[in-house]
């Protein structure tokens, strides 16, 4: 067993899908009653990894540990101690969420009593309200998340697992399960391993980031660790006229390190922001054609440290990704 201070070890995590690798050699550490964040793009293996530490899908290759039980010969022991929240709830509109929530119970062997009471607890703790007793069908997408939270929660688990708890939701329902993750892990001291694709939920909520890119582990740390890493401060630049002068301009800069390009506006990495703000301002507005319409200073994001590591912007890699999302396969297969 792993150390009672590990809640999840995996050691070279491999999951192939015919000749796609969905995994390569992943290994990741989380400390008990940490937040890890799991971020990535679409297609990236995110909720693979997530299904073999849950147990839904045999590791191809590596081992994992989840709660010091082994994933592939302990799953049993694994499944008692978890909780799991993935992207698509599997929630039946015709029960009420008292009577989802009273069977979650019977499946974990506990008693009427202790159901209710645990009811009791979570009804205050996630905040569903009067809504437990109305059928599920009347819900709107924030309250179907929080129930399905309420779900992974019946059984006191040691860890538990969100897998894009907020997919789908409207600013103010994502903030409410933001508001619930972090009081989960302030009061109860649960570990949470939560995958995302969202920037700022991994930046807001996470004690640590791990960062996969196909399949890869290419990144990890604290939100803070990982954007001092870059090393660079970020001008953003919109601007009218031909995308290939601007480029030029800035090119011949000694401050610029990098170029990104967007729709008509550029992503400037420089050393030193402040000093760097006016030649970029000069050297644009000598550029033949260019009329630069703003021009702004930025620390570096988890979107900066994504480019820096992979080359690509997350948020480019989600409007591109494939149709058949590796992670979306079938997963059945003998255990």
């Amino acid at each position: 067993m792993v150390s009672s201070e590990i809640a999840i070890s995996a050691e070279g995590v491999v999951r192939r899908f015919g000749k796609l690798v969905a995994l390569d050699e992943v290994d990741v550490a989380v400390r008990s009653g940490e937040v890890y964040g799991f971020l990535g793009p679409n297609g990236a293996g995110k909720s693979t990894f997530t299904r073999v530490l849950c147990t839904l899908i045999n590791p191809s290759g590596g081992r994992a540990e989840v709660a010091g039980f082994d994933v592939t010969t302990q799953a049993d022991e694994v499944r008692l101690r978890v909780g799991v929240a993935l992207q698509e709830a599997a929630l039946d509109d015709q029960q009420t969420g008292a009577e989802m929530l009273a069977l979650q119970g019977r499946f974990y062997g506990l008693s009427r009593a202790a159901t209710q009471a645990r009811v009791a607890e979570l009804t205050e703790l996630i905040d569903i309200g009067d809504a437990l007793g109305r059928r599920v069908g009347t819900y709107s997408g924030g309250m179907k998340r929080r129930l399905d939270l309420a779900l992974a929660l019946v059984h006191d688990p040691v860890v538990l697992f969100l897998d894009e708890p907020t997919t789908g939701l409207d600013p103010v329902s994502r903030s409410r399960v933001w508001q619930e993750v972090r009081r989960l892990n302030r009061e109860l001291g649960m570990t949470v391993f939560l995958t995302t694709q969202y920037l700022e939920e991994a930046d807001e909520l996470a004690d640590r980031v791990g960062i996969i890119n196909r399949g890869k582990l290419v990144a990890e740390g604290t939100p803070a660790e990982l954007k001092r890493a870059i090393g660079t401060d970020v001008v953003v630049v919109t601007f009218e006229g031909p995308l290939p002068e601007a480029r030029r301009a800035l090119q011949r800069l000694d401050v610029v390190q990098r170029i990104d390009t967007g729709d008509q506006s550029l992503t400037v990495s420089v050393s030193d922001g402040p000093s760097a703000i006016s030649p970029v301002a000069v050297a644009l507005s000598e550029a033949p054609g260019i009329v630069v319409q703003e021009l702004s200073l930025r620390r570096p994001s988890l979107d900066d440290v994504f480019l820096s590591v992979t080359g690509e912007r997350i948020a480019t890699r989600n409007r591109a990704a494939i149709p058949v999302d590796a992670d979306r396969r079938s997963t059945t297969e003998p255990r």
